[in-house]
């Protein structure tokens, strides 16, 4: 009895700033004429991508007495598409997203997320609405822009996208991760060690800094960008040591959606990792016609750090994972 983790870990000034912070997102938005929409957390499909872990239960009831697997959202994206394809237009949506990972100075198991999606928009387009709001809600410079090819090569002096296993191993021994490189056999878990553990603590440090322009294998819901099949037309945004957003010109094509679900299935079976049933309302919505657009997730909880200098997540949120 009598222990302090019944307080709130962020201080109530911080909530409270937390709070006009979130407002002011939300003008941002109803001023561009982008709707606001709330999905389910609980779905019966969930992520597949190898490098992500969702939470799961499950329902027991009506039309389930055998019960159904659910699993915690670790983003609102297909339901969000599920939308688009219906009709919706422009929509944008914060939440609750949940990923049964690391905790840490940047990571809470169940955090808040920003996602909108611009119908009409490409990658590029949607880079300058991130800018927009990033200018507006922490009063910084405009983004600098930077290819992951160049990022990359200016560190190792390499190209990422052509650059064999052998060599993206001598590159992690030569930065100390021989123990995690000397077995590994896929070359995007390499570059994705060389480029979070490298790269990224060199960009975005005065400015923030949009990395695009991935490797066509890392491209996730991306479409494989048409005048270099090497690159997906993907994009992260990095500020101060922190990934804010990850986003994509939409993959709009069901067949290769379905494609790359079940080759990460197929991956995961190879790695020992748990089948994930692949989201088939999102492929038949894709099917079905979702508009070309663009779309994004935004860290909110990382965005507050930054825009009231706070070192920790706990810091910025009501209650941590040690305090839920």
């Amino acid at each position: 009895m009598n222990s302090p983790l019944w307080q709130p870990s962020a201080s109530i000034k911080n909530l409270k700033k937390r709070a006009e912070i979130i407002r002011s997102i939300r003008e941002f938005f109803y001023q561009r004429n982008v709707m606001e929409v709330e999905t389910p957390s609980l779905s019966q499909a969930s992520v597949t991508d190898i490098h992500l872990i969702s939470f799961n239960t499950e329902f027991l009831g009506p039309n389930y007495s055998n019960g159904v697997p659910l699993y915690l959202q670790t983003s609102p994206e297909y339901a969000m598409k599920r939308l688009l394809a219906g009709g919706s237009g422009a929509i944008f949506q914060i939440s609750k997203a949940f990923r049964n990972e690391e905790s840490g100075k940047h990571h809470n198991p169940e955090f808040s997320m920003l996602e909108w999606y611009r119908p009409g928009f490409d990658h590029f387009d949607l880079m300058d609405e991130i800018d927009s709001l990033m200018q507006a809600i922490l009063k910084c410079e405009k983004a600098q822009r930077i290819t992951y090819q160049a990022a990359f090569g200016s560190i190792f002096n390499t190209n990422p996208l052509t650059a064999s296993l052998e060599t993206l191993k001598q590159l992690c021994e030569q930065h100390g991760f021989e123990n995690i490189a000397k077995d590994e056999t896929d070359k995007d878990t390499l570059l994705q060690l060389l480029f979070s553990m490298v790269v990224e603590p060199t960009i975005g440090q005065e400015q923030p800094c949009f990395i695009y322009d991935f490797p066509a294998s890392q491209a996730a819901l991306a479409k494989i960008n048409k005048d270099n099949p090497q690159v997906a037309d993907r994009f992260e945004l990095y500020f101060k040591n922190m990934e804010l957003a990850n986003g994509f010109n939409e993959l709009t094509d069901a067949n290769e959606q379905l494609n790359r679900f079940e080759s990460d299935n197929l991956k995961r079976k190879d790695m020992g990792l748990a089948q994930v049933p692949a989201d088939l309302n999102l492929i038949d919505a894709l099917a079905s016609g979702m508009p070309e657009c663009a779309g994004v997730a935004l860290g909110i909880d990382r965005l507050i750090m930054l825009a009231l200098e706070q070192s920790q997540i706990k810091d910025v949120i009501s209650f941590d994972i040690e305090r839920a």
